[in-house]
C-alpha cells in the first residue's frame, strides 16, 4: 500500500469515526435536553413533577448502564471485535428513539415513554463506549486531542441541523399549533393539535442516526483483527472485578475516574434538566427552549474546535479544570435566575432580563460542556492501559454512570421535597466541586510506568 493510499485510508477512518458523533448527537440535543424533555413537562403540567419523574427515569437507566458498561468492554477487548456490539446498540438507539412517537397528549403513558427513552439511551451510551475506544487508533497521542475536539464539533453541528429542522418544520407551539416560523408541522402533513410535529422528534432522531451511521460502518474497521478468544460474561465480570480491585495501584487513573465521575454527572444533570428548568421556571415554550439550544450548540461547536487545539497544546488536564470552574459558576447562577429576579436583582414580571441571562447561561454551558467532554475522552486515553482500551472506556462509562443516578435522582428528590425547581438544582454545585478537587491527583500522562512495567516479559 502506498503512502498516499494509507493517508487516504486513515483520513477516511477518521471521518467515519466523526460520523458517529454526527449521527448520535441528536439524542442528547433533541430528546434528552431541548425538545422532548420540555414536551413531557407540557404533558404533565407541573414543572416540578416532570423534573422529578425525569430524574427517576434517567437515573434508573443510568444504574443499568453503569453495571453493564465495563463488562461489555472487557468482553469486546478479549475478542478484538467492537463493530458487532456497535451494530447491536445502534439498533437499540433506533428502536428506542422511534418509539417516542407514541407519547401522544390524549394517551400519554409516562412509564411506556420512559421505557422507550431508556432503550434509546442504552443504545447511545453503550455504542459510545466502543467508538470512544477507537480514538487512540486514529492518531498519535498529540493528535487525538484535536481529533476528539473536531469530532465533538462535528457532532454538535449535526445536533444543530436537526434542531433547526425540528423548530422550523416540526415542533409546534401548544397554543397555536404552528412552528417557530408560523408554519403548520411538516407543511400540514402532521396534526399540530395532536402534537404530531413535536412527537416526530423521536422518528427524526432514529432516521437521522440510521442514515448517517452508514459512513461509519463503511469506513471504520476494528484496528486489530479478532483474536477469536472470546470470553463469557462471567469471565468478563471477573476481569472487571480484578481491574477495579487493583485501581488503587494506578492512583492517577483512580483519581481521574473519581473526578470525571462527579463532574460529568453534574454536566449530565445540566443537560438533562436545562430544558425542563427553563420551561418550568421561566415559562418557556418548546420553540423558546429550542432557540436557547441553538445558541448552546453553536457555542459548543465553536469551542470544541478551540478546546481541541488547546488540548493538543496544553494537554487535557488544564482544559478540563478550567471548564469545571465555568460549569460550577453556571450551576450557582442558575439557582438565582427566575421570573422574579436575576442574581439577587428584582425584576418585573415582563422583564426580559431573566431570558437574556439564561441565554448567556446556555452559551456558557455549550462552550464548557463541549470542550470538557472532548478533553475528557482524550484524558481517558492517557490514563488507560493500551492493551485494554475498550474495558478502560467501559470503566469510564461506569465512572460516568456509577454516580450517574445521583444528579437526576438527587435533583428529583430535592425538587420533590422542596417543591422548587431552583432549590432542586443545587446538588449540581456539590458534584462539580468534588470533580475539581479530585483532579489535583491526576497525572497528565497517567500511570504509564505501571503499564510499561506490566508489559515487560
Amino acid at each position: 500500500m502506498t503512502a498516499s493510499s494509507t493517508a487516504l485510508s486513515t483520513k477516511r477512518r477518521i471521518w467515519g469515526w466523526f460520523f458517529f458523533d454526527w449521527a448520535s448527537q441528536p439524542f442528547a440535543t433533541l430528546l434528552l435536553t431541548f425538545i422532548f424533555a420540555p414536551y413531557v413537562k407540557e404533558l404533565m403540567g407541573s414543572g416540578a413533577a416532570a423534573q422529578a419523574a425525569w430524574g427517576w427515569g434517567v437515573g434508573l437507566a443510568g444504574i443499568v448502564i453503569a453495571l453493564m458498561a465495563p463488562i461489555l468492554g472487557a468482553a469486546a477487548d478479549s475478542s478484538g471485535r467492537r463493530m458487532r456490539w456497535i451494530w447491536l446498540f445502534s439498533l437499540m438507539y433506533v428502536v428506542g428513539s422511534a418509539g417516542l412517537w407514541m407519547a401522544a397528549p390524549d394517551s400519554f403513558n409516562l412509564t411506556l415513554t420512559l421505557v422507550f427513552f431508556a432503550i434509546g439511551l442504552f443504545g447511545m451510551e453503550f455504542a459510545t463506549i466502543f467508538t470512544n475506544a477507537m480514538l487512540p487508533d486514529l492518531g498519535t497521542k498529540e493528535e487525538i486531542g484535536r481529533i476528539s475536539g473536531n469530532g465533538w464539533a462535528f457532532g454538535y453541528l449535526g445536533g444543530l441541523i436537526t434542531l433547526i429542522i425540528m423548530l422550523v418544520f416540526l415542533a409546534e407551539n401548544a397554543e397555536t399549533g404552528k412552528t417557530m416560523l408560523g408554519l403548520s408541522p411538516a407543511f400540514g402533513l402532521l396534526d399540530g393539535a395532536a402534537r404530531e410535529g413535536t412527537r416526530a422528534v423521536g422518528p427524526l432522531t432514529a432516521i437521522w442516526f440510521a442514515v448517517f451511521m452508514i459512513p461509519f460502518f463503511l469506513w471504520v474497521r476494528d484496528a486489530r483483527p479478532a483474536s477469536g478468544q472470546s470470553i463469557t460474561m462471567t469471565q468478563a465480570l471477573g476481569r472487571v472485578k480484578t481491574t477495579v480491585r487493583n485501581l488503587p495501584q494506578t492512583p492517577s487513573r483512580f483519581a481521574y475516574l473519581g473526578s470525571s465521575m462527579f463532574y460529568r454527572d453534574g454536566l449530565n444533570g445540566i443537560y438533562a434538566f436545562g430544558g425542563i428548568y427553563a420551561a418550568g421556571v421561566l415559562g418557556w415554550s418548546v420553540p423558546q427552549v429550542g432557540q436557547f439550544a441553538i445558541l448552546a450548540i453553536i457555542s459548543g461547536a465553536v469551542f470544541a474546535v478551540i478546546g481541541g487545539r488547546m488540548d493538543q497544546r496544553l494537554g487535557p488536564r488544564p482544559v478540563i479544570a478550567f471548564c469545571i470552574l465555568v460549569l460550577l459558576a453556571v450551576s450557582v447562577s442558575i439557582v438565582f435566575i427566575s421570573r422574579e429576579g436575576v442574581l439577587g436583582l428584582a425584576v418585573s414580571e415582563t422583564s426580559k432580563l431573566p431570558d437574556i441571562a439564561f441565554y448567556v447561561i446556555g452559551i456558557l454551558i455549550g462552550a464548557a460542556g463541549g470542550v470538557v467532554q472532548s478533553a475528557s475522552r482524550t484524558m481517558m486515553v492517557r490514563q488507560a492501559d493500551p492493551a485494554h482500551m475498550t474495558e478502560a472506556f467501559g470503566l469510564y462509562a461506569l465512572a460516568g454512570k456509577a454516580t450517574g443516578f445521583i444528579a437526576p435522582l438527587s435533583i428529583g428528590i430535592v425538587t420533590s421535597i422542596s417543591g422548587s425547581q431552583q432549590i432542586g438544582i443545587t446538588p449540581l454545585i456539590v458534584l462539580f466541586l468534588l470533580g475539581f478537587v479530585l483532579l489535583f491527583w491526576v497525572k497528565p500522562e497517567g500511570d504509564r510506568a505501571e503499564w510499561d512495567a506490566s508489559s515487560q516479559p
